[in-house]
């Protein structure tokens, strides 16, 4: 995915177009995780779907949930839920991060060759 240490650093067109997929990528990521959590609240907690819409984005964006759990398959849903959203939101912030680190060190490593 990533240019080798060994070519030139890629131009800054085909890095937007990184950025971009990685961007695409990261927004995949969080509408399918908003998707299991609107199902998961719908379906464990009796909510209805915008109800379960506003309590999985709560979660997933840090925020907390809104209803209140009543049934122990509920509970260890949202359970669940909030420590798979924690990975959902450290996958989106890598996913993002990783063409800017990598170029950013190619580019010293580049400076560091031609010395």
């Amino acid at each position: 995915m990533f240019e080798h240490r060994t070519e030139k650093l890629l131009p800054i067109r085909h890095f937007v177009g990184r950025m971009l997929g990685s961007f695409s990528i990261a927004v995949a990521v969080i509408a399918l995780a908003l998707g299991i959590g609107v199902l998961g609240y719908h379906h464990f907690a009796g909510l209805p779907w915008i109800d379960s819409l506003l309590n999985a984005s709560m979660i997933l964006t840090g925020m907390g949930p809104i209803d209140p759990m009543r049934s122990d398959a509920a509970k260890l849903f949202a359970s669940l839920y909030a420590l798979f959203s924690g990975v959902v939101f450290l996958t989106a912030v890598a996913l993002l991060l990783s063409p800017i680190f990598h170029r950013l060190l190619h580019h010293f490593h580049l400076d560091d060759e031609s010395q």
